[in-house]
């Protein structure tokens, strides 16, 4: 190998030539909060460099090898092991870090600390970086074909090659902590491990459960707007940029998010199936939020909060960037009255500019509501009579009874679900866990939360089938009245009587004194939405 050569490899590994995107991996430098887009000039330049040196460290190359024929990067190779995709998938953290290419399985660990890219390549960890290389086409030169086959470990096995020709739409996904349980991976929607939701009362943003229904819109925070549309007589439409909304008085609330379809996998296992995600107690996390107040922003466009005649019968329609295939964007609505007194449009989260996952760089925030009203990366704002006429808003996110089936369900008449009741969950011990029990008890900690602003009031625990209860300490947000937009943490210590195996119920009640029902039977729907059934756990105990 030629001493240019070595070179090259050497600054690839050692980042001495500047992010050096356009010969390894792309454009664009990534890290996991923020997006920076090149100066196209020092781009062009950075290009040239880099294609002057590249191929004359493969010209020297070709000088020094009898061997002018070069096998196209991600053609079988006779002489090296192949590999099931399964074991790949193994090799996904910074320690052992594998990739595919088509029918190569490449060893990249070296390759990580100077990946111009940042950390957007762990998203590719034991999988094919073929969805990533469509979307970036100026990685399918023969230089970089070259420097990728020098990392060329194996062959991926017939069966297991994929095309990925359609896979464009997620190549730009934001990188997402390991730790998260993974429900579906396109679009992505994970949930936060048990154990980690009663670690801190804010949970850090990483670990945020995340539910999307499309890919991740790529947007840049220097040119979004949002835009204002209020429909009367004299139709009104202002458009704001992220620096316009800084100019109005910040508001911080805390509170937390869940999907309407929370505990569904419970639903599923105690009555009969349902449609919908199984989440199991993770689809809820909490955080400070920091924004506009949507009534401000309204005011400023001109309606008057205080009128009534201006607010009954209208409703808020919030409408997303992100789209789905036919390019219809995400939107959903709720009463304008609601929205008025709760709504946040929230650009940090925890003191921090909101993560790509969760909106950024604008998302409504709708405490005590169900998390597919708080619509992330908002586009616009539109205040009307009419409700928003979004698939996801007309045919989803509704109340049935039990009784109700998909042929006899009419979502035209069912309530949408704006609130949410009260509902608890045990998160350590989990179900199946070995418990040691000290001093003759064991401790149990968990999450309660209930919408409509309530306070958790009381959250009682079982550990003989219901025939006596211990009441649980309380860690909740100090907030006003009918203010409570955050979650309680609870922990209570429960007495072992010597038996091999327990189980353990909860069940919370909140400042308007609803408690939740015993069984799913009673709530069961064929959404599987507003689980909210005592939580019930089986562990073994060791002394």
């Amino acid at each position: 190998m030629s001493l240019r050569t070595l070179l090259l490899r050497n600054l690839l590994r050692q980042s001495r030539i500047t992010n050096f995107a356009p010969v390894v991996l792309q454009n664009k430098s990534y890290s996991r909060n923020e997006k920076y887009n090149w100066n196209s000039k020092r781009n062009t330049a950075i290009t040239l460099l880099a294609s002057v040196v590249v191929g004359s460290a493969i010209k020297d190359d070709q000088k020094e090898n009898t061997k002018s024929d070069i096998v196209e990067a991600g053609e079988k190779r006779p002489d090296l092991p192949t590999y099931r995709a399964e074991e790949v998938s193994k090799h996904d953290s910074k320690k052992s870090f594998w990739v595919i290419y088509r029918h190569g399985v490449y060893d990249v660990t070296s390759f990580l600390p100077t990946h111009p890219g940042g950390e957007q390549i762990l998203n590719a960890g034991g999988l094919s970086i073929e969805p990533f290389w469509n979307v970036y086409g100026m990685h399918k030169t023969k230089e970089i074909y070259e420097i990728l086959e020098s990392y060329r470990i194996g062959n991926l096995h017939d069966d297991d090659v994929a095309d990925h020709s359609d896979d464009e739409l997620w190549a730009k996904e934001p990188f997402r902590d390991k730790r998260l349980i993974v429900k579906t991976a396109k679009p992505f929607n994970a949930e936060i491990p048990p154990k980690l939701q009663v670690e801190h009362f804010n949970t850090p943003n990483e670990l945020f459960y995340v539910r999307q229904h499309m890919p991740v819109p790529d947007i840049n925070e220097n040119e979004h707007k949002l835009t204002v549309t209020i429909v009367g007589k004299n139709t009104t439409v202002k458009e704001f940029t992220m620096k316009d909304l800084d100019k109005f008085k910040p508001v911080t609330l805390n509170a937390a998010l869940m999907c309407a379809g929370n505990r569904r996998s419970e639903m599923n296992k105690q009555v009969k199936p349902v449609k919908g995600l199984s989440w199991t107690t993770g689809a809820i996390s909490n955080a400070e939020w920091r924004g506009v107040a949507l009534r401000d922003l309204l005011a400023h466009c001109g309606l008057d909060p205080d009128h009534l005649d201006d607010l009954d019968g209208k409703h808020v329609i919030l409408t997303g960037a992100d789209t789905d295939a036919t390019g219809a964007q995400f939107s959903t609505s709720l009463p304008l009255r609601q929205a008025l007194d709760t709504v946040l449009l929230a650009t940090r989260m925890n003191g921090e500019p909101l993560p790509p996952d969760h909106g950024r760089p604008l998302r409504a925030v709708v405490p005590c509501a169900p998390a597919v009203r708080s619509v992330k990366w908002l586009q616009s704002i539109t205040i009307s009579t009419e409700e928003s006429s979004s698939h996801w808003h007309l045919k989803d996110y509704r109340a049935f009874n039990p009784s109700k089936t998909w042929e006899t369900a009419d979502f035209s008449t069912a309530p949408p679900v704006y609130s949410l009741p009260v509902t608890s969950a045990i998160c350590d011990p989990e179900d199946g866990d070995t418990v040691q029990v000290k001093n003759g008890h064991i401790e149990v900690k968990g999450y309660a939360y209930s919408g409509g602003g309530a306070k958790v009031l009381r959250v009682d625990v079982s550990a003989d089938g219901g025939r006596s209860w211990r009441e649980a300490r309380l860690r909740t947000d100090a907030a006003p009245p009918a203010r409570h937009y955050a979650w309680a943490l609870w922990a209570v210590e429960v007495p072992a009587r010597g038996d091999r195996q327990m189980e353990i119920w909860v069940k919370a009640t909140d400042s308007n004194f609803n408690t939740q029902p015993e069984k799913f039977e009673d709530i069961w729907n064929i959404r599987g939405i507003l689980g909210n059934a005592y939580h019930k756990i089986k562990i073994n105990l060791k002394y």
